[in-house]
């Protein structure tokens, strides 16, 4: 395949203008920092807390709108085994492996070449400015993806090499209707992807980075709600091009037969749908749109896990290290991080193990654990280590068929399809109930036991058991003796502190 000219340019335009802006946001980060009252760690991980409104929309959108969400889309309607029905779910991709391979097909260039461009330009402006240069190439990227998917929708839905798509959405043409079916055997499993996607998210890094950057309570509450619609907006686009995907005659088009489902081509079929159904310069504005939901996820994902490590490891072990010695931390721990994720690309699709795994497990271990931080007061560590125990045991005992697992651990509907158990039960919902569970009853046994003195203090190495609370410094027998003096402490409300 020739070297697609117009889509080189487009790409070329695309990450100089990311890269620009990235480095403007990092210098204006710079700034922030020193007339940062939090430290310069706040103000890489969080803004300082001063992301606007209309920033703070984009940023949000970006952290749901990547690459997995508007190809995995096309990719679902597209699929006659799953349909608009599973579209909900785009899990089929990994954020490297969908720029990789749709630069691969636009440039002629290898895949793995084409995937270090793209992590190369994310680490550089990701380490220099932190959350400020994500959020304002947020902003450009998620402008470019409205803008060019939108542009393409007219563009395809006049191609005249498909199926009336109100005809084929509920009868068999060219493949099976692309509105997809749900067998009452499998209504279990998608309730358990829709919590999956939807509730489980909630745990993650990225979704809480956001809303502590902005500038305000009601502010990141508003952007939470707008950023809900655009998302819905931006997933239309997919949704129809996989719709036109599913009722084209491919003979009747410059690709050919077989289609792109029966080449094993079906997760490119966003692309490929744009390269042979559109003129070359819109073709060249619908990859930059793909390459810009990319990135926007690329970049949240390097400084999410900087984040968490920074924050949550190494802080915690040198408590003392200044705020430079964090600095060069955050930069090196995103260039590891950027070059240990890049280079799982040697694994091509079994990519898709990792991506579904990290779903999987935020939700599992991660969501009954945020609801008992936030609304579980006698939550404790024990508790904790309980509730991630089950849920990766019960996990692993219901099987995973990505991973070779078997089903060891059966639940009501569980069949046997070709000498292999298939869960047609909610699992993944069933073992994160079975975590909360766990993490409540073990938290409030610990604690009793504790408390109670049944167990010695020396045994409690997570501290749950309550302390008095500690007397003020200086605090006289006398001044004891006036607190306890009710007419007194109303007569004079400060005495308490006053002693």
């Amino acid at each position: 395949m020739a070297l697609n000219i117009p889509g080189l340019v487009m790409m070329v335009i695309f990450y100089l203008l990311v890269l620009g802006i990235g480095i403007w946001a990092s210098v204006k980060s710079k700034k922030m920092e020193k007339n940062a009252q939090n430290g310069q760690v706040e103000v890489s991980f969080l803004a300082n807390r001063s992301v606007s409104m209309v920033v703070g929309v984009f940023t949000m959108t970006a952290t749901w709108v990547g690459g997995a969400f508007i190809i995995g889309i096309a990719e679902s309607v597209y699929n006659p085994t799953k349909g608009l029905t599973w579209a909900l779910i785009p899990l089929q991709m990994s954020i490297s492996f969908i720029i990789g391979a749709t630069m691969s097909v636009v440039l002629d260039l290898s895949f793995s070449v084409c995937v270090w461009i793209s992590a190369a330009v994310a680490i550089i402006y990701t380490s220099l400015g932190g959350l400020y240069s994500v959020a304002y190439t947020d902003v450009i990227q998620i402008s470019l993806v409205l803008l060019s998917l939108w542009l393409c929708v007219p563009f395809v839905l006049t191609s005249g090499v498909y199926t009336d798509i109100t005809k084929t959405a509920f009868n068999h043409t060219h493949q099976a209707p692309w509105l997809g079916t749900l067998e009452s055997d499998d209504v279990g499993r998608w309730i358990d992807n829709f919590l999956v996607m939807s509730v489980g998210n909630l745990a993650i890094q990225d979704f809480h980075q956001r809303t502590l950057s902005s500038s305000s309570t009601s502010t990141a509450r508003i952007i939470c709600f707008v950023a809900s619609g655009v998302v819905i907006i931006t997933g239309i686009p997919s949704v129809l091009i996989g719709a036109v995907a599913a009722s084209t005659d491919w003979n009747s088009t410059s690709y050919g037969s077989p289609s792109p489902y029966e080449r094993g081509e079906a997760s490119m079929v966003l692309p490929i749908i744009l390269q042979h159904l559109t003129p070359t310069f819109i073709f060249a504005f619908g990859i930059g749109a793909i390459a810009a939901a990319v990135m926007s996820s690329a970049d949240s994902y390097l400084l999410s896990a900087t984040t968490i490590f920074t924050t949550n490891i190494y802080q915690t072990i040198r408590s003392q290290a200044s705020d430079k010695e964090l600095q060069w931390v955050i930069r090196l721990s995103i260039v590891v991080a950027g070059v240990v994720g890049t280079s799982l690309t040697v694994l091509d699709n079994s990519i898709l193990v990792f991506w579904i795994l990290g779903s999987d497990l935020s939700y599992t271990i991660l969501f009954p654990q945020l609801i008992c931080v936030l609304f579980i007061k006698i939550s404790n560590g024990y508790g904790v280590i309980a509730g991630y125990l089950v849920a990766v045991v019960m996990r692993l005992l219901c099987g995973e068929p990505l991973f070779g697992l078997p089903v060891l651990l059966q639940f009501p509907g569980c069949t046997l399809e070709d000498g292999v158990y298939v869960q047609r039960s909610p699992v993944k919902t069933i073992c994160m109930l079975a975590a909360l569970v766990s993490i409540v009853v073990f938290s409030c046994v610990s604690s009793v036991l504790f408390n109670k003195g049944i167990l010695p203090e020396r045994w409690d190495v997570l501290k749950v058991k309550s302390q008095p609370a500690p007397s003020p410094a200086g605090r006289t027998k006398e001044c004891d003796t006036e607190d306890t003096d009710d007419d007194k402490v109303q007569s004079e409300p400060m005495l308490d502190t006053k002693c």
